[in-house]
């Protein structure tokens, strides 16, 4: 079968869909994966696996109605000259728009990962209501055609059933992305005890509050580290700016890694992964770190908590809530010995639960290839 894989950023496509399309590939089908402005090496890499790259113009964020009309007509332009019998959307404009151009061209299966809610669900500010309402508008419009839609969490998909977004009957509950546990594998821990956070450096993902934590930990243990490691969203509304940034690592709580496109460096250099994030379908970083034997602390909202198993492999806190987000913290400087039993249990949660050849094998299970 001819299968598209739709995302709005060209470097997920080898991140997060990689393994699903060298499975795909693996299994004789013909992929052609899609996405904004690849570099030559995400070209080649695709390449590599197999697959072929399409460059589709996608504006991530934001809501231009010229130019998203453009977008439609490009892409239901691609489906017909192409005729894939099989389209996979994933992130919200890929989904939505994706399903409508599908549709308008007749593809057989049109599948969607439900991978967040992103912007419009994470924030409370008059913007995001707008947004909000527009985009659970077009969700409702564009999922009715879908054959398939993946939830990496079981509170994202009861939401979009109670909304009338999906029917049950089309909807598969999967175990986030999934993790490679060969490349993410078991590191030994540092010597002293320090804690990371990886993520875009937008609001929603609790940068605030681990600054916040850190600014109290360090006071008191001067030898700790805090580290973020991710770029800047300058896009997004809710983005971290580099002012704000720089005032936290002025005042010596945090230490600014950049962003990285191998994490595992990161990871090893590492105690515990900290993620105080608002919501996420199902955090890959969490994933990573657990893989490589690292305890999680994180929020017990949807998408997170179920990456953590109470006191077995790290704590869950409230969101928004940096004083709690450094008790948890602070428990394992103040018991060190809980690092290593915690990481052991979080390597064998990731093995049982998360094993990237596991979650891909379901996908495309539940689409009949």
């Amino acid at each position: 079968m001819k299968m598209v894989v739709f995302g709005s950023l060209a470097g997920s496509l080898v991140n997060f869909r990689g393994a699903l399309i060298a499975e795909a590939v693996s299994r004789g089908h013909h992929v052609i994966a899609c996405a904004p402005g690849a570099s030559r090496e995400i070209v080649e890499t695709l390449q590599g696996m197999g697959a072929r790259y399409q460059d589709i113009p996608l504006q991530r964020t934001g809501l231009n109605p010229v130019e998203d009309i453009y977008t439609l007509a490009r892409l239901r332009d691609f489906f017909r000259k192409t005729q894939p019998d099989i389209l996979i959307g994933y992130t919200i404009k890929p989904v939505i728009y994706g399903s409508l151009a599908g549709k308008g061209a007749g593809i057989p299966k049109i599948c969607s990962m439900i991978t967040g809610l992103g912007y419009a669900y994470g924030q409370h500010d008059w913007k995001a209501r707008i947004v909000h309402r527009i985009v659970e508008r077009l969700y409702r419009v564009s999922l009715k055609h879908n054959h398939r839609v993946f939830f990496q969490n079981p509170d994202d998909l009861q939401l979009f059933a109670d909304r009338g977004f999906v029917d049950q009957r089309q909807c598969v509950l999967v175990n986030g992305s999934g993790v490679d546990l060969q490349y993410f594998e078991p590191r030994p821990l540092p010597s002293d005890i320090s804690f990371l956070l990886i993520a875009r450096l937008i609001r929603a993902k609790g940068i605030g509050e681990y600054a916040e934590a850190a600014g109290i930990l360090k006071r008191k243990y001067k030898n700790v580290s805090f580290r973020i490691v991710g770029g800047i969203d300058r896009r997004n509304p809710a983005a971290i700016m580099p002012d704000e940034l720089g005032r936290w690592m002025e005042g010596g709580s945090i230490e600014y890694c950049g962003s990285m496109s191998d994490v595992r460096e990161a990871i090893s250099a590492s105690s515990v992964y900290v993620l105080p994030s608002y919501r996420e379908g199902t955090p890959r970083t969490v994933l990573e770190a657990m893989s490589m034997g690292r305890p999680i602390i994180t929020t017990d909202v949807p998408g997170c908590r179920e990456t953590v198993c109470e006191g077995l492999n790290g704590f869950l806190v409230p969101p928004r809530n940096a004083a709690a987000l450094a008790g948890a913290m602070e428990t394992f400087i103040l018991n060190p010995e809980y690092v290593s039993k915690m990481g052991e249990n979080s390597r064998k949660i990731a093995i049982e639960k998360y094993d990237v050849h596991k979650v891909n094998s379901t996908i495309l299970s539940a689409i009949g290839i």
